[in-house]
Order: structure tokens, then sequence, then C-alpha cells
């Protein structure tokens, strides 16, 4: 199996060296072009390196010129149409200059004779003895490094590369793998370029797609917990969920109790609720709904133990609860500890039954997903600018860099493997009217 390129100490000079070749190439071959007939004409024979005149013409400087100009022009045309490999080139580089720049390797000290070798006059020169096998491999815009566990002094270090190779080679880590002699991390380099329009979220086979790169597979790590503030891009997000579970024919119940922009949803489809009695009684009768189908699916015909309600041909249950923390904040505490109670159950019971939780708000404050509950949400998305508190409240103690960019619809997510990466809303077009393509799949749906 090709594990990719072995990272070695010269390639500390890797991108210098490429480049200087490439050029040296090209201008020789052009050179060649211009000067063919010349060359042709030329009796190599008799040609002496001491006989060799050169007299310049214009001629002459015009094609040294152009020589040079097209040398450069065919690189920076390299550059433009063979970014992966220009790019590979630079993260070999960074890994080798981080073995060296950290003084993970071994050196040994070597006997170097002079040049008159009648002088008994010797130096030492030092000579890497050791130098951690890494492996870097570019393929379908990931890359995996590969670096192999050999219980030396290095291996905590070498253990724990998922900041450095983040933040040094400006990549996200989707995967850390141990395997049994090497640890394989697996980087997404370009995740913007992974961003997908809403023509493309598609809910099938229990799973939702969200980039091209990203699903949400409820099925199988069920419940989505969404944090973000004003201007993050977090209601967009949840109207495009609701689209794409509209198309394939899911059942979904849409709380707003702030009677923002999911309470105009109200006008185009059922179950939308946004009166603060109507929210509680919706819940109840979502957790009656899950209890039923517990019971019902049992008493199936073709009910197999382990199966799930899509194995029955049953369609899922979807709550979507947007600004969930400001409606507990509106409850006495005896109404919200019911209100918990009820979300508890669906979110450890729901998965079999096909009834899952999006809850949306703007920080998951610990009161009100307590008891562990908020550990139950698999798929976790933290939109626009959030502080480290709230990082820290969305996905635990992590050793992550959260960096901020002004690009809407931005943030980062855990789909359940607890490795946090960058992640992208579908692209909503301007002008977008949701009302009208929601009124539109409702109305097919009927």
């Amino acid at each position: 199996m090709y594990k990719g390129h072995h990272i070695r100490a010269g390639n500390q000079h890797l991108v210098y060296h490429f480049v200087l070749g490439w050029l040296i190439t090209l201008f020789i071959g052009w050179m060649v072009i211009f000067y063919f007939q010349e060359l042709r004409q030329l009796d190599f024979s008799s040609l002496s390196l001491f006989t060799i005149e050169i007299a310049w013409s214009m001629k002459d400087l015009v094609c040294l010129l152009g020589s040079l100009a097209l040398s450069e022009s065919m690189f920076l045309l390299y550059i433009h149409f063979f970014q992966d490999h220009w790019r590979s080139l630079w993260h070999r580089q960074k890994l080798a200059r981080m073995i060296l720049e950290n003084h993970w390797y071994e050196v040994k000290q070597t006997q170097r004779k002079g040049f008159f070798k009648d002088l008994d006059r010797s130096r030492t020169k030092e000579t890497i003895s050791y130098f951690p096998k890494i492996y870097y491999r570019m393929k379908d815009g990931l890359l995996s490094i590969r670096v192999q566990i050999s219980l030396g002094k290095y291996q905590d270090q070498l253990l724990k590369l998922e900041k450095k190779l983040e933040s040094g080679l400006y990549c996200e880590l989707v995967e850390k793998e141990l395997k049994d002699s090497y640890v394989e991390y697996t980087l997404l380099y370009d995740m913007i370029a992974n961003r997908i329009g809403i023509e493309e979220v598609v809910a099938e086979n229990g799973t939702l797609r969200l980039m091209k790169n990203q699903v949400w597979a409820y099925d199988s790590l069920p419940h989505m917990l969404i944090a973000g503030g004003t201007g993050g891009g977090k209601t967009y997000f949840l109207l495009t969920i609701i689209q794409a579970l509209l198309k394939s024919e899911a059942e979904l119940f849409v709380l707003d109790p702030k009677t923002a922009d999911l309470a105009d949803l109200s006008t185009v489809m059922p179950n939308v609720y946004s009166q603060k009695e109507e929210i509680s009684a919706c819940v109840e009768d979502f957790y009656e709904r899950m209890m039923a189908r517990s019971k019902s699916m049992k008493e199936m015909k073709n009910y197999k133990t382990g199966e799930n309600y899509a194995f029955l041909g049953l369609p899922p249950n979807f709550l979507i609860f947007d600004e969930y923390v400001a409606f507990m904040e509106m409850l006495t505490t005896k109404e919200s500890a019911v209100i918990l109670n009820k979300l508890k159950q669906i979110v450890m019971l729901g998965r079999q039954s096909g009834f899952f939780l999006i809850l949306a708000c703007q920080r998951p404050d610990a009161k009100y997903l307590g008891d562990g509950i908020r550990d139950q949400f698999n798929f976790r998305v933290a939109l626009g600018r959030m502080s480290e508190l709230g990082y820290s409240m969305m996905f635990g103690e992590v050793d992550k860099n959260f960096f901020m960019k002004r690009i809407k619809g931005r943030g980062y997510v855990d789909t359940g493997g607890s490795v946090i990466s960058e992640f992208y809303t579908p692209l909503v077009p301007k002008g977008y009217d949701f009302l009208d393509s929601i009124s539109k799949l409702e109305k097919m749906n009927d």
C-alpha cells in the first residue's frame, strides 16, 4: 500500500530546490529551441572549452530575456493549474522543518579527514542517525500524515501533532487514528471549497449532507445542537435543514418562542408553534408520539430486534427547537424541569424509533443542558463569533485553536468523533424565498 512521500531532513529546502530546478530546466529548454538551427550546424567534435568565443548580438539578448520571461510565465502557469502539487511541496517542507526545529531527531559524530591525507588532522561532523518516519499523501482534498511510533523519546510529541498540523498547514483535522505501529492524521486543507449550495443538501438513507465532505448521520449519531449569535447564519442554516428534510418526507415540528423567522413558516406548513403554551404542548405531544411508536414497532410483523424505524418503512420525526435557552428562561423552575425531563427522554430513547431533536440557541447554557443531556447531541455546530467559554460549553474542554473569519455561515463542527473541524453552512442565493420553496414542497407532499 502506498504510504505517501517519505519526509526526510533534506526536504527542509524542498521548495527552493524545486523552483530552481524547474527554472533552470525551462530556461535551457527555451534556449535550445531558440538556437536549434545553430546547434544542428555546430561541429561538436572540434569544439574545445578553451576555443569558445562568445559574441553577443541583439538576437542573443532577445533570446536570453525571452527564455527568462517564458520560463517564469510557464512556472506561474504551473502554480495556477497545479495548485495541489505546489501546496504539497510547501507542506512537505514544513513537516521536515517541524522535526528539525523541534529537535525531534538524533545525530552522531563522524570523522571527516582533511584533503591532505598525510596530515594527521581530522574533523568531526554531525550526521543524522535517527529521523522520524513520516509519510505525506494528498488525495481528494484530504491530507494523510502517517507517523511511525517506535516507543522512542519523541513518542509523546508525535502523538500530539494535531494543533501544530492545523495551524502550520492551515488545515482542519477530521480524523486521528492510532494503529498498530503508527498514528495517522487526516486533515482537510481547503474547507471552504467543500461548501455546497442549498440544492445539494439532501437527506437520504438516514444522513443529511451539509458539505461535500460532511454529513449528519442522524440514524447512527442522532440529535443536533446548534449555537451561534446574531448574524452567524443560524436561521438560514435551520431553514436549509427544514427544506431538505421536507424533501425526504420527514415529519417536522418547528418551535420558535421569539416569533421570529421560523414562526413565519406557520403560513405554509403545519406544526409550527411560537406561543409558550403551544410549545410546551408540542414537546409533550412529540414525546408521547415517540413512546407510542416504540410500542407499536414491537407489535409489527416484520419487527426485528436491533433494527430501527427505517427497517420498518416508517418516516423520521424531527423536533426543531429554535432559541431553546430563551424559551427556558420564560418558564418557572417547575415548568422548565418538566420540559427538560421530556427532552432528556427524547434524546435518550429517540434514535431507535426515529424521533430526533435539533436544538438551536445563542449559547448552550449548562443550566438547561445539564444532567448529561448535552453529551447526547452527537452533531454540534457553533456558528459565527463565540467566546472561549461558549466553545467550551459547546464542545467541552478540547485542545483546539478557534479562529475567527468574517464569513457568514462559518463555524466549527463536531460530528460525533470528538474531532472539531471548520464548518460552512450551505450557500443560500441572494434573495432566496424559503417560504415560497417550502410552500411548494408542502403542496407536493399533500
